[in-house]
């Protein structure tokens, strides 16, 4: 994986493009993989973890499409992905959301064990989705393979 980061990063430095995440499930997993990265202070303009969607919301995902698709959905991730591209002026915003075999009592819907993940294109106002499925009964098992996924999904976008 690292090699497709130091790729990803190289690549973004040469176009002179900068990107921001926005997390749920991951904790920060994505921004702390990308920082490992040598360079990655030129691309890298902002990281948030938002774990609740109190948080979400003030940081710009819309609480009707929390209400109806859930906080657990690829409209919430494309709305996270959007929110801070714009928040933090990036080029590509990236929004991770999911459920990784908790349930949650403030959320009662939404599949378990399936990660929602989008990068956002603010220059082509484009969305590029991904969804993971995980079936480990290991929470950092699972953080890891879908970082993992979300890299190789990174590395053939840019």
């Amino acid at each position: 994986m690292k090699d497709k980061l130091i790729k990803i990063v190289n690549k973004m430095i040469e176009n002179n493009k900068t990107i921001s995440t926005m997390e749920s499930c991951t904790g920060g997993g994505l921004a702390n993989i990308i920082t490992n990265i040598k360079g990655a202070s030129k691309i890298l303009h902002f990281s948030a973890v938002t774990y609740s969607n109190e948080y979400k919301i003030k940081m710009g995902v819309s609480k009707k499409v929390i209400d109806e698709y859930s906080v657990y959905s690829l409209e919430t991730a494309r709305e996270m992905a959007k929110a801070i591209s714009k928040f933090s002026k990036s080029n590509l915003g990236i929004g991770i959301t999911g459920k990784l075999g908790v349930k949650d009592t403030n959320n009662s819907f939404g599949d378990d064990n399936t990660v929602y993940a989008c990068i956002y294109n603010a220059d082509e106002n484009k969305y590029n989705d991904l969804v993971v499925k995980v079936n480990s009964k290991d929470r950092k098992d699972d953080k890891k393979e879908v970082l993992e996924d979300i890299v190789d999904f990174l590395n053939e976008y840019v």
